[in-house]
């Protein structure tokens, strides 16, 4: 097997596979509901774990992925 291909030995790259970002951002922003709705159920015991910080966080991705979704919706929208 070799590491190192010359110019002419290469195949040409692939076509960049097209994704829906949409998708990508609503799961994992689903994923963070889940987390926070997690924390909150075991916020006693995450606080006494010195883990309270989870739920802040849990907010924060949540928050951050609806920015992501406006500028998906807005890319989408200038893309049209």
């Amino acid at each position: 097997m070799r590491l190192w291909l010359s110019e002419d030995e290469r195949r040409p790259d692939p076509a960049p596979v097209r994704a829906d970002a949409r998708t990508a951002v609503l799961v994992g922003t689903g994923c963070w509901v889940l987390a926070l709705v997690a924390t909150i159920v075991w916020r006693e015991s995450l606080d006494a774990a010195g883990l309270g910080w989870l739920l802040e966080t849990a907010i924060v991705g949540i928050a951050l992925g609806l920015i992501a979704l406006v500028v998906v919706q807005l890319r989408r929208r200038r893309a049209r």
